[in-house]
């Protein structure tokens, strides 16, 4: 069995910190600090164990933040010695957010000289809730930093519903604000850092989706493969909920010439059981059809109503009048993120994005699994 995620920190982490402040402020009351946090920490989750230790730095360091923010830097590893990495940084990021408003540029100086050594994305974004104008003006000068943590801390730092962390209500609602920093970094060197930009890409096209695909379709021409890579990887959201303009950037425009025929091998399913079924497809056009060939699958909710999930199928290209058979499966088996309930339940074929097709099917629950 994997071990749980709140053993990143624990009693260790927080007597680590505590020798590494004493070593670069002979005031801190080391003895008084481990007797807030060791006697608690061991109750609490991973998050909340940072928070602990935050907590007892808040009580324990300067209250000037300035002077404070000198002694968590010099905690930080050195050309000359080692200091403190990893997750044992967290606290760190927790108390910055927590104290750093009102200093914004020390604040986000520590956090950039954090960020090699831990990521920093948890202390920045209180930061820029507060101050988000000033902040952003201050973040859109690190694209261009030569360390790639840094620059990767503009675009992940920013996202507008980073997991994990508090979101950026204002950026959910008008994103605009931090495209000039995507597109600054949009043909980085470093795949970590590509990799952020088109994750921060997809979270605004869960609130912005016609944005998105107007960035990606003024991007895609010539695009490098990494950077093709970064836009598909963006689009994926859009892309699995059959967006018409999503689809038609990559080459998958609706299809009027395209006929597809839905046949299940059986309407009646078992839980836990599989649903087997063809989709006959037939180009009767003269030109040669790229079809991407999604399902989804519309689940029985607890209240009779229905909600469609869309799953990847696969893409093909369609030789003029070819006709084609695609088979497929979709397994019903116990998950956590799901609650099966037995009765109708109904199975929509899409090709590039539009419904073509469907057919309703039976789930049946044994009494152990039916609620």
């Amino acid at each position: 069995m994997a071990e749980p995620l709140k053993h990143l920190i624990g009693q260790e982490t927080a007597r680590d910190t505590a020798d590494a402040v004493s070593r670069v402020w002979p005031d801190f009351d080391k003895g008084a600090f481990l007797a807030d946090v060791l006697p608690r920490i061991e109750a609490h989750e991973l998050m909340q164990r940072g928070q602990l230790i935050a907590d007892a730095l808040a009580i324990h360091m300067p209250r000037d933040f300035p002077k404070a923010a000198a002694v968590l830097a010099a905690c930080l590893p050195q050309e000359s010695r080692d200091g403190l990495t990893g997750w044992a940084l967290l606290s760190f990021n927790q108390f910055i957010s927590a104290q750093g408003v009102g200093h914004l540029g020390t604040a986000l100086d520590l956090l950039k000289a954090l960020t090699p050594h831990f990521t920093a994305e948890f202390g920045i974004r209180r930061l820029i809730h507060e101050c988000q104008d000033e902040a952003l003006a201050i973040i859109g000068r690190w694209v261009v930093d030569p360390n790639h943590h840094v620059r990767r801390l503009a675009s992940e730092g920013t996202r507008p519903r980073l997991p994990w962390a508090m979101r950026l209500p204002s950026l959910v609602r008008d994103p605009t604000p931090i495209l000039p920093i995507l597109e600054a970094l949009i043909d980085d060197e470093e795949d970590y850092v590509r990799r952020s930009v088109a994750n921060s890409l997809n979270d605004i096209a869960k609130d912005h989706p016609d944005l998105v695909a107007d960035f990606v379709a003024r991007h895609a021409p010539g695009a490098s493969r990494n950077r093709l890579w970064l836009l598909k990887h963006a689009s994926r959201t859009l892309v699995k909920k059959g967006h018409a303009k999503a689809l038609a950037n990559f080459g998958y425009a609706p299809l009027a010439d395209v006929t597809a025929t839905l046949v299940l091998a059986n309407d009646h399913i078992g839980f836990p059981g599989e649903l087997s079924f063809e989709v006959r497809l037939s180009n009767d056009s003269t030109e040669p059809r790229t079809v991407l060939v999604d399902y989804a699958i519309h689940h029985q909710k607890k209240d009779g109503s229905l909600s469609p999930k869309v799953f990847k199928g696969r893409s093909l290209t369609l030789a003029p009048t070819q006709t084609a058979t695609i088979s497929l499966r979709h397994a019903f088996r116990p998950i956590t993120t799901r609650v099966y309930h037995a009765g109708d339940h109904r199975l929509e074929i899409l090709l590039n994005g539009v419904s073509v097709a469907d057919a309703d099917f039976d789930l049946a629950m044994d009494a152990s699994t039916c609620t």
